[in-house]
């Protein structure tokens, strides 16, 4: 099983090249299969059979919610519009977009270095850091901190920055369109066509991109990368 892991945590580790910056759209799931993407779910290392985070289902990819983890793209871009369509078709709950994704498990032992765009019912748009960072305006407002914390993207940093509106996601069932734009080092993103959040700064600006499983099913009919407008 050790040599299971070990295998897994090289793939994903392994650098991809060339870095693709898009000048058509590409769509990173193919409507049929997770070919084009790895798997990281803790649980396999212990339990190889353990049910499926991630399936395509009726032309969509769903994230199952649990067992928890994240499906990552085998390849890595910079300087893209990511646009996704997602739901949660059941209940309320907790998702997310990761962007900039490098070394795996980096915080937790579940998640990998990045920097997340979440989709939390009720705090679309959010940014959470994880082993990264980025800036905002309002910094000391908008990213609280716990007596004794610091802004930053490990354990016991403060790494969440909130988001700018509180009425951009529809009803649940209904769909939502999350546009992400990264840019060198700033990342826009909006929700249902309103700008939510900005950053900058970030320190990174390249690396592949992850969808989470964390505890509830979310469908998502689109996943497009294009270039920047």
């Amino acid at each position: 099983m050790w040599m299971l892991l070990v295998a897994l945590l090289t793939s994903l580790q392994a650098p991809t090249s060339p870095i693709v910056t898009p000048d058509q759209t590409i769509p990173l799931f193919n409507g049929k299969d997770l070919s084009n993407w790895d798997v990281d779910v803790p649980a396999r290392d212990k339990d190889p059979n353990v049910p499926a985070s991630f399936v395509a289902r009726n032309g969509m990819l769903v994230s199952l919610g649990k067992p928890e983890g994240h499906l990552i793209t085998k390849q890595q871009y910079k300087n893209y519009r990511l646009e996704v369509d997602y739901r949660f078709p059941g209940q309320p709950g907790n998702c997310g977009i990761l962007v900039h994704a490098s070394r795996p498990r980096a915080l937790y032992k579940m998640f990998p270095q990045s920097i997340e765009v979440q989709m939390h019912s009720g705090n679309a748009g959010d940014f959470w850091v994880i082993q990264e960072d980025i800036e905002v305006p309002d910094m000391d407002k908008r990213r609280p901190r716990k007596p004794g914390e610091k802004f930053g993207g490990a354990e016991g940093d403060a790494r969440r920055i909130l988001n700018l509106t509180d009425d951009s996601e529809k009803p649940l069932g209904q769909w939502n369109t999350m546009v992400i734009e990264a840019r060198d080092h700033t990342i826009k993103v909006w929700v249902n066509g309103q700008l939510v959040n900005e950053g900058t700064n970030a320190t990174a600006d390249d690396g592949k991109i992850a969808v989470q499983a964390e505890g509830t099913e979310v469908e998502f009919r689109k996943l497009e990368l294009g270039p920047l407008r």
